[in-house]
């Protein structure tokens, strides 16, 4: 039997340059509190949150990650033909097929590069990355472009105390490509099946539709909370671990943007040393879903809180239950 000829890649990747998309409508929590009977203060004091980002009718999903991902290629110095896969991350693209990933790829005017979607909620962006790496490590690809796209608005239920003031709108998109030295480590990722209904659709699609509107989401906030705030944390430290590294090493953690409660929980069961930056993007565009952390990085940097050779955590965590985290060398 003649052997096949195996695929190589680069030794190394990297993420070469990101960017991000925030829709024009603020919607602050005095628009939503009625409709709950909330009121501001209990909204940040329960989540951190003062307002989030809606999509206009003129944004959509293609929009805002074409958008996006024209802000990462300018970043990372690439043109669109130079890349070979397109992955697009997200729960909110209303059709099932063909993918949104094939559609961006075709508007920014790449040359028919492999485009698919995943769905891995909150988590998407990160899986995205851990699947651009080693594609690019392994020969499939020199360059991947990775988006993370949202558009929760609409599905969200404004009349669900639970969830009405959570979910937001946005994308981010990032770039990666060969590198001489490791610039990201190795994902930590899982799945929870069993416990699928801590965030879910309330309604399937025939049942949504058979009522003239779209699935909403749910959460049970208690049990999410505790999940996300410590057992996450361990998957935080799992992948410096993997990666070589200690809490000391960190100059950036980017965690999603779910729950500023969360975000600090996390940080304090992981020991996080005071000169690590924390992403907190949070607080005034509520949590985006795959979007969060490309948007959270995005504002660290143009805050100056993120700087290129910066050491930075990655882990975002969401509906599955699933959940990824890598240590990233910023861009």
């Amino acid at each position: 039997m003649t052997a096949l000829r195996p695929s190589t890649g680069a030794a190394h990747s990297r993420i070469l340059g990101y960017g991000g998309y925030r829709p024009s409508r603020v919607v602050p929590n005095s628009e939503l509190v009625e409709a709950i009977d909330s009121s501001d203060e209990w909204i940040r004091t329960r989540t951190g949150i003062t307002e989030r980002r809606w999509a206009t009718p003129e944004e959509t999903v293609q929009l805002m990650a074409t958008s996006a991902a024209r802000d990462a290629l300018a970043d990372a110095g690439i043109d669109p033909r130079q890349i070979d896969c397109v992955i697009v991350a997200t729960v909110s693209h209303m059709l099932q097929t063909p993918s949104l990933a094939a559609a961006v790829a075709h508007e920014l005017g790449a040359e028919q590069p492999a485009a698919f979607d995943i769905s891995a909620a909150c988590a998407g962006f990160c899986h995205g990355i851990a699947l651009a790496s080693d594609l690019v490590r392994g020969g499939s690809a020199r360059h991947v472009l990775v988006i993370g796209v949202e558009r929760l608005s609409e599905l969200t239920d404004q009349t669900d105390r639970g969830t009405a003031f959570i979910f937001a709108d946005g994308a981010g998109a990032a770039v990666v490509g060969p590198s001489d030295e490791p610039g990201i480590g190795p994902v930590v990722w899982g799945s929870d099946g069993e416990r699928s209904d801590l965030i879910t659709q309330r309604e399937g699609w025939p049942e949504a539709l058979a009522t003239g509107s779209f699935p909403h989401l749910t959460m049970q906030g208690n049990p999410v909370f505790r999940w996300a705030s410590f057992a996450m944390a361990k998957s935080a430290l799992e992948a410096l671990d993997r990666a070589g590294l200690s809490v000391d090493d960190l100059d950036c953690f980017v965690p999603h943007q779910a729950n500023l409660r969360i975000i600090d929980a996390m940080a304090k069961a992981m020991k996080l040393p005071d000169h690590v930056r924390i992403a907190r993007d949070i607080t005034d565009m509520g949590n985006t879903s795959a979007a969060s952390i490309p948007l959270a990085l995005e504002r660290m940097r143009r805050e100056g809180d993120a700087r290129s050779g910066d050491t930075a955590l990655l882990i975002a965590f969401g509906a599955g239950l699933t959940w990824a985290a890598q240590v990233v060398v910023l861009p």
